[in-house]
């Protein structure tokens, strides 16, 4: 028999490369949803150009699905193959904006790419440290690319070192940015604020053709279906498609069944599905961990800002990149004893479409108006640690859907507010005027900061999960996705949790 791994997202690839590395043999399942032929013909189509060479219609072809997207979807490439739709997974879905995902690299299809180490004062209660974490965050290195620079964030995130990192090149309005926060960096610290260029995982040869948040066309964007490509070519490890419905264990294996009844047995499982999925597995399977799982949330909010110097050139026009900008760390127990990360865009044509569609009609011809107030807007997406957002209950339907029950936290707009007055301070030394009055929080999950549902603890018990995301009771099955993380610090989450695996696929026995 061989290591199952349920899912082939960034936490599941990460698992299968260490026990690989182990010399073990490795069967991966997943949903399979790729992208579909038209959407594959039009990536491939624009990829096959120069930018420069685009024209305004192929531009607009490439976007008018992303802009369309329902509400609650995430789309890139013209597709919803990445993301199922909050119906399937979840009764009742309006006030949830996690989604799940079938898709084989999972919701990494639609990362955006921000990448950052747990702090460790912000896992100081984990039964895991920092120094637990940092050898594997440094093995995810050697697949993942990063993008960045050494700047002030290193002293704060010393887990991932910049040096000798390429630098996806910031655009225009960023770069001015950074140049006023690193004049006032003595203020700044006054303020308890750290500020540097995102960290961004993208391969090198970007072409800044902004259609970062439509999709690459040339997948430079990090999606973890390229480890998974990589990971075929190992004689030790083989991929088939289908779903897992649930789990037995038994004394000397583990059994799963798939969607079409069909069972599997192997000698340990690795549930990486995501956290709905997770979730599901673990309310359907016997014997789980309890009749109701809560899963812990990362709220998230908006803080838009205009610029108050006027541009070198339209921000518009290429060359620039439409991922995360620049990352902002407030570290100030006035605000909250963790830290609040935040991520700055800059122009995007989401900014020009959104403000259209909100107030054009209301003023009609209004519309180049618009697009130039467009061209002044920055936004700030701001992150707080799961102690101060909501939870999830999550309970099994009849049907296999998931019910979810969300449950408020008091300290949600008290600490929002206290960073979003910080932050605005901070963005005014960056040469902006923030829009508090515009201030728009995200819907409960929304930020897919989410996890949590069977903490791991250093003598589990109910509920909970060992240190190698063994859940109460179990042996044989480890959760290796957010799911066990034992909250939810405000920075990203992604690269923790792929080495969180991987430190878990090189230590099971």
């Amino acid at each position: 028999m061989t290591d199952l791994v349920i899912g082939s997202g960034p936490s599941g690839v990460s698992v299968a490369t260490a026990l690989l590395n182990r010399g073990r043999q490795v069967l991966m399942l997943d949903g399979g949803r790729r992208l579909e032929a038209p959407a594959q013909d039009g990536r491939d189509g624009l990829a096959a150009k120069d930018p420069d060479t685009w024209t305004a219609a192929d531009v607009q072809g490439w976007q008018a699905p992303q802009f369309d997207t329902p509400p609650g979807q995430v789309r890139r490439f013209g597709s919803d193959f990445a993301m199922v739709p909050g119906a399937e997974t979840l009764v009742s879905p309006d006030r949830i904006g996690l989604r799940a995902s079938h898709a084989t690299g999972g919701l990494s299809n639609l990362w955006g790419s921000a990448v950052l180490p747990n702090r460790a004062e912000d896992i100081a209660d984990w039964p895991i440290g920092i120094e637990d974490l940092s050898p594997h965050y440094r093995a995810i290195s050697e697949f993942l690319p990063i993008s960045g620079r050494v700047d002030p964030l290193q002293t704060l995130f010393p887990a991932l070192s910049m040096q000798d990192r390429a630098l996806l090149t910031p655009s225009p309005q960023a770069e001015r940015m950074l140049v006023y926060l690193d004049h006032h960096k003595t203020r700044l610290a006054k303020l308890g604020a750290h500020a540097g260029a995102a960290r961004l995982a993208v391969g090198t040869g970007c072409r800044y053709c902004g259609q970062c948040l439509h999709g690459c066309p040339w997948g430079l964007i990090y999606a973890s279906g390229q480890t998974l490509d990589a990971l075929r070519r190992n004689p030790a490890f083989d991929y088939r498609t289908g779903l897992v419905r649930r789990f037995e264990e038994h004394a000397d294996h583990v059994t799963v069944t798939l969607d079409d009844g069909e069972p599997l047995h192997a000698d340990r499982i690795f549930v990486a599905a995501g956290v709905l999925e997770t979730a599901r597995l673990m309310l359907a399977s016997s014997p789980g961990p309890a009749a109701r799982l809560q899963l812990q949330d990362s709220q998230h909010f908006f803080l838009p800002s205009l610029h108050r110097w006027r541009a070198r050139r339209r921000p518009d026009r290429r060359p620039y990149h439409t991922l995360p900008q620049i990352f902002i760390e407030l570290d100030d127990p006035d605000i909250s004893p963790h830290l609040v990360h935040a991520q700055v865009y800059t122009w995007n044509e989401f900014y020009a479409h959104d403000l259209i569609s909100s107030y054009g009609s209301k003023l009609p011809g209004s519309a180049p108006l618009w697009r130039m107030l467009a061209r002044r807007l920055i936004v700030a997406q701001a992150f707080l640690h799961s102690a101060h957002s909501a939870r999830i209950d999550l309970t099994l339907a009849p049907d296999g859907r998931l019910v979810p029950t969300v449950q408020s936290n008091d300290e949600t707009e008290q600490v929002m507010a206290r960073a979003t007055a910080r932050m605005a301070q901070v963005l005014k030394l960056a040469g902006l005027t923030p829009l508090s009055f515009a201030l728009r929080p995200g819907d409960v999950g929304s930020s897919f900061h989410v996890g949590g549902s069977v903490p791991m603890a250093q003598a589990p018990g109910a509920g909970q999960s060992d240190i190698l995301g063994r859940p109460h009771g179990l042996s044989r099955v480890h959760l290796v996705d957010a799911s066990s993380l034992p909250n939810i610090p405000a920075t990203t989450i992604t690269f923790s949790v792929m080495a969180n695996a991987h430190r878990v696929g090189m230590l099971v026995p």
